[in-house]
């Protein structure tokens, strides 16, 4: 590098802003939002994220990382993890929380109990908010908080 030229610092910006840089659309009031579509894309960001930390754990055949990756995917999972992390959700997470949880799914449950399911959507429309108001840093918190609050180990 030259003396006396500066380099910018890198800015880091959210997935999302770089998506939307590169796929731009309206610009929609998040609280016009279903609860289901919160939690549809809240699913898979918390499928992302999950599958991020396993895959960062080591090189595995496809299968391990699968079978690692449904424990912490799964309705049951989500549904103990929203149910240990409730004291800590804010108001307006609390009432994103209900409004998925609430929603009238068009799915059945597969291998779960209805209540764990519908609780499981309500957990994934808190986290499909906060992926859309871009609060990653309260989203990490937690998805980390209920993964240790449930005991689960990556």
């Amino acid at each position: 590098m030259e003396e006396g030229v500066k380099t910018a610092a890198p800015v880091e910006t959210s997935l999302r802003t770089e998506i939307r840089g590169v796929f731009p659309g309206k610009e929609q009031d998040i609280r016009s939002y279903s609860g289901l579509s919160l939690a549809y894309i809240g699913d898979a960001v918390y499928d992302l994220m999950i599958r991020t930390v396993v895959v960062s754990r080591g090189n595995r055949p496809v299968n391990d990382l699968h079978h690692i990756t449904v424990q912490f995917v799964s309705a049951n999972a989500q549904s103990k993890m929203v149910q240990a992390l409730m004291d800590s959700f804010t108001e307006e997470e609390l009432s994103v929380y209900r409004r998925g949880k609430n929603a009238k799914p068009h799915t059945i449950a597969k291998n779960t109990s209805m209540a764990d399911y519908l609780r499981a959507t309500g957990f994934e429309a808190v986290i499909g908010y906060l992926y859309l108001t871009d609060q990653m840093e309260r989203l990490l918190y937690l998805v980390k908080k209920g993964i240790e609050l449930i005991g689960l180990k990556i």
